[in-house]
């Protein structure tokens, strides 16, 4: 079996992917056909295995509260100040206060680091299912047969889906497609497109095929009523056309309920870590920005993403807030004297196993101020020793006219006679 067209050939993420697509089927292979609850089941499975890395990120979330006041007393010591040496020393002093937390300020990106790949490779297995789940694709075979048999099947798909609007297709809009984009196309049809491409004249031979493929679809699709391959502003359009309101409902529910959970989960997180220091960090002030606007940009993706991202993305953000719940008792109850004493132990035997230690990362600091001090002063000394033998020269010349070529004649001749008898 050839690597398939609809799974994502984006370099690390795919790879991430085809393990997650391995996961997705295997959820799909012990009989759960509902594409829903298969996606509900496989972020509850996702998020689980995650959860280590949450935690690990919300201890560092509440280290850097403990942090903050000392780190901004920092920032506000050496405020204003740009010049090399100030800013060592900033950095110096930096360091020290992570070392003796035991925190390496690099700890949360690393994190960051790891699941943004797998963030990346959910969204890409939920959104193009067929190349992951082989029973889905399967069940496209016979459609996909007749269709690629007819001539010029693209330039009629190209048309179908200018005619009818169709954004998430995932093909290309030009040139030959493949089987798998063929796949990709008949994935993202609502019930009432199925019923079009059936009408299609060079598709009506096959109408019937194409009808029992969307039958047995319809039941994996469906998800309380909503088609998961279709966005909800599509099915809005389509319960207002068809005076179906509880669809309406139904559909503006998604990104309503994407935006209210990622509000909830962002809340849980900020409360973890609180600080109470009156005046907000840079990065608390940033952390509050996002926060406003992270779930509004959840809404839009929902609003107009399929339904299985909404789905996705609601199901996320109610494990993550159950996960912080938890989190966040763990740590109002945690003795943070002693997780700073483990996290120091943690650190120094690192730093052991690497030889380095505290004294050379502050030997290393002072080397660092030292090698930008001693070309100043060196500097200094140069131009005062430039400027007392410009006056010994002038106070050994014989007396002429300051300024007149007489006198710099003299003081070239009296440097030429200096240098002679520094030679002999």
């Amino acid at each position: 079996m050839g690597v398939l067209l609809t799974k994502s050939t984006m370099p690390i993420v795919n790879w991430v992917a085809e393990v997650l697509g391995w996961l997705m089927n295997g959820i799909y292979s012990i009989g759960v056909h509902n594409l829903g609850l298969c996606i509900i089941i496989f972020t509850l499975v996702i998020y689980a295995f995650m959860t280590p890395l949450q935690i690990k990120q919300q201890k560092f979330a509440k280290m850097n509260a403990v942090m903050a006041p000392e780190l901004q007393n920092i920032q506000k010591k050496y405020r204003g100040k740009k010049d090399q040496n100030s800013q060592l020393k900033m950095q110096e002093e930096t360091m020290g206060v992570y070392e003796k937390y035991g925190v390496s300020p690099t700890g949360s990106c690393l994190q960051m680091l790891i699941q943004m790949p797998i963030f990346f490779a959910l969204y890409q297995v939920i959104i193009k299912i067929p190349g992951y789940i082989g029973g889905i694709k399967d069940v496209f075979a016979s459609a996909v047969s007749h269709i690629t048999d007819v001539s010029g099947y693209s330039d009629i798909i190209f048309k179908f889906v200018q005619d009818n609007a169709i954004k998430n297709s995932y093909i290309p809009m030009s040139g030959k497609l493949s089987s798998d984009h063929v796949v990709d196309f008949l994935y993202s049809l609502s019930p009432a497109q199925w019923d079009k491409l059936a009408d299609v004249d060079k598709f009506q031979g096959f109408a019937d095929v194409l009808n029992q493929t969307a039958d047995k679809l319809h039941p994996m699709q469906n998800f309380l009523g909503l088609n998961i391959a279709d966005n909800p502003w599509a099915l809005i359009q389509s319960g207002w056309s068809t005076q179906h309101y509880l669809l309406i409902l139904a559909a503006v529910l998604i990104p309503v309920l994407a935006w209210g959970t990622q509000v909830l989960n962002m809340k849980l997180i900020q409360t973890a870590s609180n600080t109470s220091n009156s005046t907000p960090s840079q990065m608390e002030t940033t952390m509050k920005t996002m926060n406003m606007f992270m779930p509004l940009m959840t809404a839009f993706i929902c609003f107009t993403f399929p339904v299985g991202i909404g789905i996705y993305w609601i199901i996320g953000a109610v494990i993550r807030s159950v996960q912080q719940l938890i989190i966040n008792r763990h740590l109002d109850n945690m003795d943070m004297e002693d997780f700073i004493k483990k996290n120091k132990a943690k650190m120094d035997k690192k730093k052991a196993k690497l030889g380095v230690t505290s004294q050379n990362i502050s030997q290393q600091a002072k080397m660092n101020v030292r090698n930008i001090e001693e070309p100043k002063r060196k500097n200094i000394a140069d131009k005062s020793n430039s400027v007392k033998n410009t006056a010994s020269y002038t106070a050994e010349v014989p007396k002429t006219k300051p300024g007149s070529l007489a006198s710099k004649a003299n003081m070239v001749a009296q440097f030429d006679a200096n240098n002679k008898g520094k030679k002999k």
